[in-house]
């Protein structure tokens, strides 16, 4: 099973990634904890991607290509994967493409999951996010600890998730990730969900496209 996980910032991707994974034992294979463990790494990649992330712009098509190219490579994507969070532009998507028929690769379905840019706001903003081991915790439902109580690592919120970053990337997913949808639409590959659904029954949307 080779699937595409589409949806903007916020939208539940990994949250839904993750748990895929779990069922079919395959990758999970996330271009945004790839760059932001290569930012906590101080790699020379880290480093050339640092800026883009929190000012909230998409990082080059060429350097996204050449990490999941690398990536489709390694032992553990031979059953199959999950791409969370790419491609993100019509260009990505070619890029993939042609990625994927040199390797002999098909695309299983395309999923994309539906949501409210408010609602998406609102959850983004209120999240805080462990530095040292990723755990999140949400201020819109409690008090957000200072020390995370899973590792004890500082508790803060990433420029990222900042409200004014927040809105800025999703402006940049209406302009530059939306039109996604039409490309794979085109292909007829495309599948939409309710992303704004709890997370089982978004989960259970999807297994059910998956079918």
């Amino acid at each position: 099973m080779r699937l595409i996980l589409l949806g903007s910032p916020g939208a539940g991707k990994g949250t839904q990634a993750k748990l895929i994974s779990a069922k079919f034992g395959i990758p999970n294979i996330s271009t945004g904890d790839i760059l932001r463990e290569n930012i906590r790494q101080g790699t020379e990649l880290g480093k050339k991607v640092k800026d883009c992330l929190e000012r909230g712009d998409l990082v080059p098509d060429d350097t996204i290509l050449e990490i999941i190219d690398a990536r489709l490579k390694q032992d553990d994507c031979h059953k199959g994967f999950i791409l969370d969070g790419f491609p993100r532009t019509v260009a990505q998507a070619d890029g993939l493409d042609h990625l994927l028929k040199r390797g002999g690769i098909a695309l299983s379905v395309v999923v994309a999951l539906v949501t409210d840019p408010e609602a998406l706001v609102r959850r983004l903003s209120s999240r805080h996010t462990c530095r040292n081991c990723g755990a999140d915790y949400n201020a819109q439902g409690a008090a957000v600890p200072e020390r995370c109580t899973r590792c004890g690592g500082i508790v803060d919120q990433r420029d990222d998730d900042k409200e004014e970053t927040v809105r800025y990337r999703l402006e940049v997913y209406q302009k530059q990730t939306a039109p996604l949808i039409r490309f794979y639409e085109e292909t007829g590959q495309l599948r939409r969900v309710d992303g704004m659904a709890s997370v089982e029954t978004v989960f259970q949307a999807i297994v059910g496209e998956l079918a």
